[in-house]
């Protein structure tokens, strides 16, 4: 038999929040239940990427060799034929292959335990009674206990259609997700090769060291996940050490009103920097000077055009780096 056991740190007063709803049907009994999960997300260790040194998160960009970067709203979903070929799918034609959702975990036979290899199994989850089921819940799952059998179902949701596993569990049921069998990769790929018999005595000896670290019961709280305690440790002494990167707060942009914003660069709070205005000037002038040796007019002209020149703001450096980007944008896309 297999044996799950409840997470010793989590307390009474703090219930768990069910993912989904379902209704186990066995015969004409139908059995309203709620689906758990039965990991422990909050134990779980997760690192992010950070840009070494500055600590910002990095961010996930979808790059097209061809034309760039790419906007979710211009991805689609395809399966590869051949190296580099793909066969496209719109989301109404994945829409119309997903399996209906009928919310129904249609049991279809019941077997021991044992007759189902743990290898099968994919995930796990917790079952509880929805509101109006104990009674049936209570039964099904004594019956079950009783004959020392499983329930084997099959369960459609989010669009796929899933083989479960229905047993008992304490004084519940878990439902374990199971794996198809062309899911499965064949004992015979893997390349044992032909392994000699052991002697009488071998097998005497290893059956004795067995016997020594034989135990009728699983205890996994002697278990403990040694890794994770180093990490958890390294990030405390971090933590307290003042080693946190942190990424410099970004500059809060300030929200004006429309009008003063237009007054403000009336009265030249807009502004280009000096050393930009100046080379400018130095441009404006030179070019007055060569206009000078042609005509009145054209001097005038030429005069009023280096004001003018000299007057202008400096482009914005991003404003450029944008043009530039669209016109290599553009040549790719030819």
């Amino acid at each position: 038999m297999w044996v799950l056991v409840r997470n010793s740190q989590m307390t009474a007063n703090m219930p768990a929040r069910a993912i989904d709803t379902a209704t186990i049907a066995f015969g004409l009994v139908s059995i309203p239940i709620k689906i758990y999960s039965t990991s422990e997300p909050s134990h779980e260790i997760h690192f992010n990427l950070i840009h070494e040194g500055c600590g910002e998160r990095l961010k996930q960009q979808y790059i097209c060799p061809r034309h760039g970067e790419v906007e979710r709203s211009d991805m689609a979903k395809g399966y590869e034929l051949t190296k580099g070929n793909f066969v496209e799918f719109s989301k109404d034609e994945l829409k119309a292959l997903e399996a209906v959702a009928n919310d129904e975990v249609a049991i279809r036979e019941f077997v021991p335990a044992v007759a189902i290899d743990p290898i099968y199994v994919e995930r796990t989850y917790f079952l509880g009674p929805g509101k109006g089921g104990e009674r049936a819940y209570r039964l099904l799952r004594d019956a079950l206990e009783s004959a020392e059998l499983v329930g084997v179902a099959s369960y459609a949701a989010r669009g796929k259609e899933y083989v479960v596993m229905v047993r008992p569990f304490e004084d519940g049921l878990a439902m374990h997700q199971l794996r198809y069998p062309d899911e499965i990769k064949s004992w015979s790929e893997v390349p044992i090769g032909r392994l000699a018999k052991p002697a009488s005595s071998e097998l005497a000896l290893a059956g004795q060291i067995i016997e020594q670290l034989r135990h009728e019961t699983f205890d996994p709280t002697q278990y403990t996940d040694e890794v994770k305690d180093r990490v958890r440790k390294m990030i405390a002494k971090k933590a307290k050490g003042g080693e946190i990167v942190a990424p410099p707060e970004a500059p809060k942009p300030v929200v004006t009103d429309l009008m003063e914003a237009l007054k403000a660069s009336l009265a030249g709070e807009g502004r280009a920097p000096a050393d930009d205005t100046d080379s400018k000037r130095s441009r404006a002038k030179n070019g007055h000077a060569r206009a000078r040796s042609g005509s009145a007019k054209k001097s005038s002209r030429g005069h009023a055009h280096g004001k003018a020149r000299a007057s202008r703001p400096a482009a914005r450096p991003h404003v450029a780096r944008s043009r530039a980007t669209r016109s290599a944008s553009k040549r790719a896309h030819r």
